[in-house]
């Protein structure tokens, strides 16, 4: 059972990203904000939950979170600045579109540049560990997985609207055949991986 808060004298937000992996498309990151009391019996990484109970737990999450945010940082910023540091601002992007200032977030993984005055603790695997965490998995996958479905419309030979940009042997394969689209990233020597 995740567990819905890490220290409960201020408010905490769980940040977490989606995307990192992929071959096209930006980084997604989210930041979230839940009341103590806070459950859904399908929250869990984004991962570990299926498509149409994602969508499901995005709009629990969306009309019963304090506060929210979703923020991307494009892949021609990724190319420039690299995947990591597009992450963290991603996750920066989002926290400072928070309504309530958190007092403590709470990062997915080992790593983060520090946001300015909040404090931070990394949990890895925390998104199968704190319910704020999780909502914040939830939120960047659902976010992401919609705005590749719509990049999808305009280049549907590299069946976005199934792997999202990540590097399947379809997504390989239309990239031999057909070479690169302005959302890829090249930073991932995606033309060297065809194989």
């Amino acid at each position: 059972m995740l567990i819905n808060t890490y220290q409960t004298t201020v408010p905490e937000a769980g940040c977490d990203e989606a995307g990192r992996g992929c071959y096209a498309g930006p980084v997604f990151a989210a930041a979230v904000i839940l009341p103590v009391d806070f459950y859904h019996p399908l929250l869990n990484d984004s991962k570990q939950v299926k498509e149409k109970d994602r969508d499901q737990l995005r709009a629990y999450i969306e009309a019963n979170a304090m506060c929210y945010a979703v923020a991307m940082v494009s892949n021609e910023e990724i190319d420039r600045i690299n995947i990591l540091k597009a992450s963290f601002k991603a996750m920066h992007l989002a926290i400072a579109q928070l309504t309530i200032t958190p007092g403590l977030l709470l990062i997915d993984g080992n790593r983060f540049t520090p946001y300015p005055f909040i404090q931070h603790t990394c949990i890895v695997q925390g998104d199968g560990k704190y319910a704020n965490i999780a909502a914040a998995s939830i939120l960047a996958k659902t976010y992401r997985d919609a705005y590749m479905k719509t990049l999808h419309e305009s280049y549907p030979l590299y069946g976005w609207e199934k792997n999202k940009g990540y590097g399947t042997q379809v997504h390989r394969d239309a990239i031999a055949a057909h070479g690169s689209t302005p959302y890829h990233r090249m930073s991932f020597n995606i033309l060297g991986k065809r194989e």
